[in-house]
């Protein structure tokens, strides 16, 4: 097995699990499982669905809402009114030209006769029987229900009723069912069942002689997504208040049922209104297909109509629906476009929706869909994702998840197809949860690896950069630009002589652990010790443009903590200790270099041996610190540079000007930096061979700062030279061949 292949097995078999176990979940209808799809689905659906209605066109038919809202009550008086104000409003709706008036109300029990009334009453308490009569008589232009039965024979309305499960809660008249369940419509049918109703008394029922239930069904967490379009009571199969309305609108006799086999019985599958086939689920209940929040189909105030002042425009041949917002009469509704929403104007949007066959569907093989995508997402990604780079499995996970929504959401938007969403989604995002989970803890093995490999040679946190970079190194050698260090204890010899074992041990222990310490807050690179030296690189394994600064800051830091470790050795009775070191900048091979047996990460080249040469020039000009002109390049304005001398080093055919660092512009002292202009003046007078004017500037300098020995040394080269000249030929190079 290859190795990539055998280092992602595990996360590739739980890939094939998750897979596996979103394939039964789609499959689980029942139990909390079911329960918790259902609810994501369903959000799913709501954010579908109000994305779907932007710049939704309005409908054709015009269909207007005549609202018992809080003004009309507060002019009207409190609901329910009385019946001759209803027959007073419908006329007004019916003088307007409506081509359909459906209520959303049910008018379950008789209005009281206020002249039977008082009759009854004076006759209970002896009146004359001629006042009895004659109250009796005016009693019919009191009959409030039959005013609104008059008022209903007047155009075609639809009353409303509910359908409902109440035991023993049966009140008024059904209309004939437009369909009966017999042997040709089969009675092991898969359809919403009712056992009682709450209908409209006998004499209105009659009088308008359509109806159309108003019962919704919610989903489990209270929103209104589908509401019956036909239901069950008995033998026989009744509409909704949408359905009628269009049917009566229409001008239609009657429905017919799709329906197919599931199992040992039969579910609807759609309903047939004239040449319009409606899909359903089994049950005959459709998706509401809403056009947007509340407010998205016309308001007219009843009281504005009952007195006339309605535009008559909006009310001609239109399809009018009578109902209620107030709040105080609960006939509000949670809906996927708002929270709050008329229970009347859900039946406005199902109403325009089956005008325009705009219903929603959710096809019969949306279920073997969700199976398909959920194994072509799952497979693909669980053999993909394993093998991607962080950044790629995120963009992977990413794409899969904008995919399918996507075309989820064109096929809801173009076509008007509900499939389930949630599952699939749900899988992409644990597979890449799972990967990147793998992922963590595989980087972190591959982090203690590298640890394990450089945490003795580079500071914690570029080994924890190297691992959120593993592009960015490498074990395989390479040239690099690169500035290696060396540096070591002068004198080490006799001073071992001097010391034992143990103390000599303890001593290199208290050099070591400072300077290591120093060259890893540099982001230095330690690549060995060899007995009292220590070599180090920048550049490396992480590149570093930076490496000539940092190698710089990091030797003069190296410098100033030699002064308290000299301290602290004076203290406890070690001798005192100095050193040198030397620095160089240049391309270098660098890499995982050895044998079979051992290993080491290291570097080199000539400017690796010219780096280890300027350390021993140290002792030579009796400084601590010598750099090379690569390293100083670009570095002038960061320090500040005395200029040593131009030496041709053992090894190397080419001279070379090397430097010993000061430290930082503002570090030196007004005096140190007049000084320092007197010694490259100086200088300059030497290399121009004049030797009389560097003489005594050196000799100046020498007096002023008697410690620093490059002063002597260029007095006793001017002394030789003096006596020696040159020749025309000479270019102020020094041979130092020593090592």
């Amino acid at each position: 097995m290859p190795a990539a292949l055998r280092d992602q097995a595990l996360p590739l078999l739980l890939g094939l699990l998750l897979t596996a176990t979103a394939l039964w979940i789609q499959r689980v209808d029942t139990g909390p499982i079911a329960g918790i799809v259902e609810r994501l689905d369903a959000g799913a659906y709501d954010l579908r669905l109000q994305l779907s209605l932007i710049d939704r066109p309005p409908p054709e038919q015009p269909i207007v809402i005549v609202d018992v809202d809080e003004y009309s009550l507060a002019a009207e008086g409190r609901w329910p009114w009385p019946r001759e104000r209803i027959a007073t409003l419908l006329d007004q709706l019916w003088d307007a030209g409506a081509a359909v008036v459906a209520f959303d109300m049910v008018f379950a029990e008789p209005q009281q006769n206020v002249a039977l009334q008082i009759a009854r009453t004076l006759a209970e308490d002896g009146a004359a029987e001629s006042r009895v009569r004659d109250l009796l008589q005016l009693a019919p232009r009191f009959d409030g229900d039959a005013r609104l039965a008059e008022a209903l024979t007047r155009g075609d309305a639809v009353l409303g009723y509910v359908l409902h499960d109440d035991p023993g809660v049966t009140t008024g008249q059904l209309p004939p069912p437009l369909l009966r369940l017999t042997e040709e419509h089969p009675q092991p049918l898969v359809l919403g069942r009712r056992s009682s109703y709450s209908a409209n008394m006998a004499g209105l029922q009659t009088a308008a002689r359509h109806a159309g239930f108003f019962t919704t069904t919610p989903d489990r967490d209270g929103v209104v997504r589908r509401t019956p379009l036909i239901l069950r009571h008995g033998d026989g199969v009744y509409p909704s208040l949408a359905l009628e309305t269009v049917r009566i609108f229409h001008l239609l006799q009657g429905i017919e049922l799709e329906s197919a086999p599931i199992g040992g019985i039969r579910g609807v599958e759609a309903v047939h209104l004239g040449s319009v086939r409606i899909p359903t689920d089994e049950t005959g209940a459709v998706l509401v297909p809403y056009r947007g929040g509340r407010g998205s189909f016309p308001y007219i105030s009843a009281v504005d109509v009952l007195h006339g002042a309605a535009d008559q425009k909006l009310l001609d041949q239109a399809i009018v629906l009578l109902g209620t917002s107030a709040p105080g009469l609960y006939e509000m509704r949670a809906t996927p476009v708002q929270g709050v929403f008329p229970g009347v104007e859900i039946h406005a949007n199902l109403i325009a929706g089956l005008l325009d066959g705009s219903i929603p569907q959710e096809p019969k093989w949306a279920e073997g869909a969700g199976y398909m995508v959920i194994l072509a997402a799952g497979i693909g990604l669980a053999a993909l994702l394993p093998f991607l780079a962080p950044f790629w499995l995120i963009a992977a996970g990413a794409s899969a998840v904008i995919a399918i929504t996507a075309c989820n959401y064109w096929l809801w938007a173009g076509h008007g197809l509900a499939l389930p969403l949630a599952v699939p989604v749900v899988l992409v995002l644990a597979l890449g949860v799972v990967n990147a989970a793998y992922g963590f803890f595989f980087e972190d093995r591959r982090r203690r690896l590298l640890q394990h490999r450089f945490g003795e040679y580079i500071p914690p946190e570029l080994v924890e950069e190297m691992s959120r970079r593993p592009g960015h190194y490498g074990f395989d050698g390479e040239n690099r630009e690169m500035t290696v260090l060396f540096a070591d204890i002068r004198g080490f010899t006799a001073l071992s002589e001097t010391l034992d074992a143990a103390a000599l041990k303890e001593l290199l222990n208290r050099f070591f652990t400072p300077m290591t310490r120093i060259i890893f807050e540099h982001r230095g690179t330690i690549d060995k010790y060899v007995g009292d030296m220590i070599m180090a690189f920048w550049g490396a394994p992480m590149e570093n443009p930076e490496h000539r600064l940092h190698a710089l800051q990091a030797a003069l830091a190296m410098r100033e903590e030699l002064v308290h470790l000299r301290n602290a050795f004076q203290a406890d009775g070690l001798p005192p200790i100095d050193i040198g070191i030397g620095l160089n900048s240049g391309m270098m091979n660098v890499g995982d270099m050895g044998s079979a047996y051992r290993r080491a990460y290291t570097v080199l080249g000539d400017a690796v041996n010219i780096a280890a040469r300027l350390e021993g020039l140290t002792r030579f000009y009796q400084v601590n610190l010598v750099v090379s002109e690569y390293t100083r390049s670009g570095q002038e304005t960061q320090f500040v540079f005395r200029d040593l001398d131009r030496v041709r080093v053992k090894g190397r055919r080419e001279a070379l000007t090397v430097y010993e660092p000061l430290g930082v512009p503002q570090g030196l002292s007004a005096e140190e930096q007049r000084l320092l202009v007197q010694y490259h003046d100086a200088l300059a007078a030497y290399r121009g061979r004049r030797w009389a004017v560097a003489e005594a500037a050196f000799a100046a300098l020498a007096r002023a700062e008697p410690q620093r020995y490059v002063h002597q040394l260029y007095l006793q080269r001017i002394h030789t030279l003096r006596g020696n000249d040159p020749g025309p030929n000479w270019d102020g190079v020094d041979e130092r061949l020593e090592k």
